[in-house]
C-alpha cells in the first residue's frame, strides 16, 4: 500500500515539474521576444486635441472624402475628428465658391440665375414658424 502512494506522489511531482519548466520556458520566450521586438508601439500616442484623420491641405476631392476614417468611441465617432473634417471641408467649399464668384465676375456672368434656395441637401424650412 505504501508503494502505491509513493508512485502517485512521484507522478504528481513529475507533472508539477513539467508545469514549472513550461512556465519558465514561456517566461524566457516572452522576455526574449520583448527584447528583440520591442514593446510593439513604434510611435508615441498622438497629443491631445490632434487627429490622425487626413485631408489634403487644398484641392479636396470626393476620393479624399471617401477615404476619411474616424476613430470610433463608445457613443459613435470622436467628435473632434468629425468637427475638424467638417471645418476643413467648409473652408474648401468657401475657397471654391470664392474662386467661382471671381471667375463669374471677371466674365460678367450673373451668378444669381443658378442659385437654388436652400441648396440640394437643405432641410425643409418650417414655413409656419413653429
Amino acid at each position: 500500500m505504501l508503494s502505491g502512494a509513493s508512485g502517485s506522489i512521484d507522478s504528481v511531482t513529475l507533472v508539477l515539474l513539467y508545469l514549472v519548466v513550461l512556465i519558465l520556458v514561456a517566461v524566457v520566450l516572452f522576455g526574449l521576444g520583448s527584447v528583440l521586438f520591442g514593446r510593439g508601439e513604434p510611435l508615441p500616442p498622438l497629443p491631445r486635441a490632434t487627429t490622425a484623420t487626413v485631408l489634403p491641405a487644398s484641392g479636396v476631392t470626393g476620393i479624399d472624402v471617401d477615404a476619411v476614417k474616424f476613430t470610433q468611441t463608445l457613443r459613435g465617432y470622436k467628435t473632434s475628428e468629425v468637427d475638424w473634417v467638417l471645418d476643413r471641408l467648409g473652408q474648401e467649399l468657401d475657397l471654391l465658391r470664392g474662386q467661382l464668384a471671381a471667375v463669374r465676375a471677371a466674365h460678367g456672368i450673373d451668378d444669381t440665375d443658378n442659385a437654388v434656395e436652400g441648396g440640394a441637401h437643405a432641410l425643409p424650412s418650417d414655413k409656419d414658424g413653429s
